[in-house]
């Protein structure tokens, strides 16, 4: 039994408060008996659902307050009310009985964005502003521009969801979104967003608002036998509340899943059933506009509370959620704009001009408050929102903060925060900015089945599919990859180094991987597939990886992701190997290029050539008749190769020629005894081709193996398609070979390091392997573009390879490759020296044996200027010049002074007697002072003779006797006269 004091009061306080609303709310039809200025504002909202009844509150509050702190006489904003009930032609009804009959001069709602769609036609048309809090990304502001948003858009969180997919590094996500224009608002702009991390929406899951249990059951089955176990939530309370039920019954609410749910979902969470959030959604992440604790709406709240109470009695109680803090900042926001304009009267609509027969569309006409109204409003920002931030730019709310919350037990636990600015962070500060001192991570989130540890994202469906493993099917080269059925189950069976390998690295993943192979025929058939089609068969989901022999290739990484290598990598070539140069006749020519033993026979001569214009007025030995000149030039030079010349040299610049000369033949001969030495003694195998080059330029046939890639990089190299010939085992790779370009095989085969060195450990002493090497990227596994498995095969991978297995594995199938004496590295280009090698000699013997020359020219043409000087032709000039230097010029020396006493004494009477009796030597020249002393052409004095015969030579005379062999010839050649 109640107190009757207590029910009195009750009904006391409900008087008050409907008189208090009758006075300031419920004017619909607008009497005002007051002087006092009034602007009519329209409110279209679904009366019958919660959402609705929280914002009406909030207006009436927002209006409350207004009055409460207006001046006496400012305007007064009278609401006037219609329920849309849930249906789009009762809201266009509504607001067409607002703009025509009451001639409201702004409408805040609908609340959907179907209904608001049309309304906000209706409002362009009668230039009324619309302030809806409708959230579909569709409804444009900068297309319809009376139409202000009151709430954010649900696009403007599609980045804070992909800051969460990057934060877990989340490459694939399923969409799961109500077939709705609330619904499909969101998509494009949510798969933008995740596109601009990497991730891919593998799926979209739409469900329809009048779906049953059993077909959103069906669905969630379906998606539990995908691998993607991120899942985004984008539905209305009602239908969330009904889809979670079923997530758990089918047991996707467990370790290794993770469900995110958007903002409309997330700040309406308190009407979901909380039995339903206690059993069904522990561990969901969600996102929500942040609004910071403040003491406005600590007041706000209590005093909100308190109003829906006393209005809505009999419901349950009811949270405050943000759009009831969305309705009241704008209806503040309007009535501030109101506000602006003044205590005088407000004019009303213009009406169009009388016509018969007018729709009630064309009989709205056109306020001229609105514009006012809307030009106020559209760059508005209260400083006291009990939002947080209210803001409005160019008529759209200005993105605030969003928060991220961790659903635990019945409530809500923050996580953290996102910025557009800062992206994802733990703490914010005060005024809404990322915390500097703070990392980027989340704060401890439960995840469902109540595990602390981040869910990978994907799993392998022990449920559903094996995963689908394609394996090439060819002829040869069975030591990589083989194909069989077995006889009795038919099951297909995949053995080889490949397949060898992909098993082990199954067997090193951290989680248990079920497949099946599926084999793919490999031919040259044009119309058949090849390596390129066998990969490409994972865009088009035949195939979910691809293992064997599968290159990884720039081109095909563009369609597909693969592994790590597990090869080594390159393109080379084998080619046949030479017969032994060692029993040819001309192997001593080998050691050297022709265009070496040129340059070596030029200069031979060359040099010859400038010792003989040297010597040829000073010293006898290079006078005479012409042939015997010209022998001298050839018998001097090449002479010196052997260090046999003996002839004297006067010339100090002949002198000076010759030991750089000697030098340049000492090397060479050095050179050319070690690679002969090294032709004859070691034994190597030479290819018939050193490189590439050479089988373009002699249009060598090119062999490569069937289905491979080869074929486009031989192309690429300008080979002539016409030149190419496909082989599919090791057996066709030899005999080609051995027959030949031009007995129906080919020069080389042009092929991958691993099958190369395959093949040269059966034949490593037929065939030879030549440069250069292009680098590949080796054998990998191919999976789908952006497939999870990439990274954790990639990491078993590396850790089969740096084990034992690979070693052991590689000796199973392709031997002991130690066992070929010959295979221990490439083939040498070519062991004969070049040209290259030696220019820098020849440069420095050139222009040593140069710079005499010109020494010589120019002085001798100084000292015989007196010819050039005169009046003579240039031909007789020249013949002159040639007379005088094929005259010989005596450069013997009648005085010396580093004698023996015996010379001095035979020298003294030799010219005592020529002086007493001249007619004793009558034809004996006299010498000249001139000529006593060096000539100044470079020539020393004959007693100053030079022999470059070679050391230990006998013949080796002293100046003293070289002065007294010279007087006796002339003085005996004067007697006989």
């Amino acid at each position: 039994m109640q107190n009757p004091r207590y029910c009195c009061l009750i009904l006391f306080i409900q008087l008050v408060s409907i008189i208090s609303f009758c006075h300031y709310v419920i004017p619909i039809r607008g009497e005002d008996e007051t002087s006092v200025a009034k602007v009519d504002m329209g409110i279209i909202l679904d009366m019958e659902t919660v959402v609705a009844k929280v914002m009406q509150i909030s207006i009436v509050l927002a209006l409350e307050d207004y009055h409460a702190n207006a001046s006496h006489g400012a305007i007064r904003i009278v609401p006037h009310i219609r329920d849309s009930k849930k249906d789009d032609v009762e809201a266009a009804s509504a607001a067409i009985y607002l703009l025509k009959n009451v001639q409201v001069q702004a409408i805040f709602g609908p609340q959907m964005s179907t209904q608001t769609d049309f309304v906000i036609d209706l409002g362009n048309r009668a230039e009324v502003p619309i302030i809806s809090p409708a959230t579909s990304p569709s409804l444009s502001v900068k297309e319809n521009r009376f139409f202000i948003r009151g709430a954010l858009p649900s696009s403007s969180q599609t980045k804070a969801i992909a800051g969460i997919a990057k934060n877990y590094n989340w490459k694939e996500v399923v969409i799961i979104y109500e077939d709705s224009s609330f619904g499909t608002g969101i998509l494009p702009h949510l798969t933008d967003a995740l596109l601009e991390i990497s991730t891919l929406v593998s799926y979209r899951s739409v469900i329809s608002p009048s779906a049953n249990d059993d077909q959103i059951l069906r669905e969630l089955y379906k998606l539990n036998t995908m691998q993607t176990k991120v899942f985004i939530v984008h539905l209305q309370p009602f239908l969330a509340s009904r889809l979670f039920l079923k997530v758990k019954e089918a047991g996707m609410m467990s370790s290794g899943y993770a469900w995110i749910i958007t903002d409309v979902l997330t700040g309406l969470l308190d009407l979901v059933d909380p039995t339903v959030i206690e059993s069904s959604m522990q561990g969901v992440l969600g996102i929500k506009a942040y609004v910071p604790r403040s003491n406005e709406l600590i007041n706000f709240t209590t005093r909100w509370k308190k109003r829906f109470r006393q209005e809505h009695p009999d419901m349950d109680p009811v949270e405050l959620n943000i759009f009831g803090l969305w309705a009241y900042d704008s209806v503040t926001a309007l009535a501030k704009a109101a506000a602006k304009m003044g205590n005088t009267a407000i004019p009303k609509f213009k009406k169009p001009e009388t016509r018969e027969n007018l729709t009630d569309l064309d009989a709205l006409g056109t306020s001229e408050m609105g514009s006012l109204l809307l030009d106020s409003m559209q760059n508005t920002a209260l400083k006291t929102a009990v939002s947080g931030e209210f803001r409005l730019i160019n008529g759209e709310l200005h993105p605030s903060p969003y928060q991220i919350v961790n659903i635990v037990g019945t409530g809500q636990r923050s996580v953290g925060f996102w910025t557009e600015k800062d992206g994802i962070s733990y703490k914010l500060k005060i005024d809404g900015k990322t915390s500097k001192s703070n990392n980027n991570q989340l704060g401890a989130i439960i995840w469902p089945g109540e595990s602390t540890i981040s869910p990978r994202g994907w799993e392998i469906p022990t449920s559903g599919k094996k995963l689908r493993v394609g394996v090439p099917v060819k002829e040869g080269l069975q030591e990589f990859i083989k194909v069989e059925r077995d006889s009795k189950t038919q099951a297909v069976i995949a053995t080889g180094f490949c397949a060898d390998v992909f098993k082990e690295v199954i067997q090193s993943l951290p989680y248990a991987v079920p497949y099946e192979f599926v084999p793919v025929p490999i031919t040259h058939n044009p119309k058949s597939p090849g390596y390129d089609d066998l990969v490409y068969k994972l865009l088009f989901k035949k195939h979910d990886a691809v293992i064997g022999d599968v290159t990884i290739s720039a081109n095909r990484s563009k369609y597909v992701d693969f592994t790590l290598p597990f090869t080594e990598s390159g393109i080379s070539t084998v080619v046949p190997v030479k017969d032994d140069d060692r029993k040819s006749p001309w192997i001593f020519m080998k050691p050297l290029k022709s265009e070496l033993w040129i340059t070596i026979g030029a200069f031979f001569i060359f040099i010859g050539f400038v010792v003989w214009v040297l010597e040829h007025r000073v010293n006898k030995e290079f006078r005479g008749p012409k042939r015997k000149q010209v022998g001298m030039i050839f018998w001097f030079s090449f002479s010196t190769l052997v260090f046999a010349h003996r002839e004297r040299v006067t010339s100090n610049l002949t002198r000076f020629v010759l030991i750089v000369w000697v030098f340049v033949v000492l090397v060479l001969t050095s050179n050319y005894t070690a690679s002969l030495t090294s032709m004859l003694t070691a034994q190597k195998l030479q290819p018939t081709i050193t490189n590439l080059n050479d089988l373009i330029k002699n249009g060598e046939y090119v062999g490569y193996q069937k289905g491979s890639f080869v074929e486009d990089v031989l192309k690429g190299m300008q080979f002539d398609s016409s030149k190419f010939r496909s082989y599919s085992t090791l057996e066709e790779y030899n005999d080609a070979l051995s027959r030949g370009s031009k007995n129906g095989g080919v020069g080389a085969i042009v092929d991958e390091l691993p099958y190369l060195r395959l093949f040269l450990n059966k034949y490593c002493w037929k065939y030879i392997m030549v440069g250069p090497t292009y680098k590949t990227a080796g054998f990998g596994f191919a999976f789908p573009k952006r497939s999870p498995l990439v990274p954790d095969f990639s990491r078993a991978v590396l850790k089969v390879m740096e084990g034992e297995f690979m070693n052991n594995i590689i000796q199973k199938w392709f031997g002991n490759e130690t066992d070929c004496t010959q295979k221990d590295g490439m083939a040498i280009a070519s062991d004969s020296l070049t040209l290259d090698s030696f220019k820098g000699l020849f440069l420095i013997a050139g222009v040593s044996a140069g710079s005499a020359l010109l020494i010589f020219l120019f002085i001798f043409l100084y000292q015989n200027r007196e010819i050039l000087a005169t009046d003579d032709s240039i031909g007789q000039k020249l013949s002159a010049i040639a007379k005088v230097f094929d005259e010989e010029k005596d450069n013997s020396n009648s005085k010396t002074e580093k004698t023996s006493e015996g010379n001095e004494s035979r020298t003294a009477t030799l010219f005592a007697a020529s002086e007493a009796s001249p007619e004793v030597l009558p034809d004996l020249p006299l010498q000249s002072p001139e000529i006593r002393i060096s000539d100044g052409l470079g020539a020393s004095p004959a007693s100053e003779g030079f022999s470059t015969g070679e050391p230990g030579t006998p013949v080796q005379e002293t100046i003293t006797g070289t002065i007294d062999e010279r007087f006796k010839r002339a003085l005996q050649e004067t007697v006989q006269r």
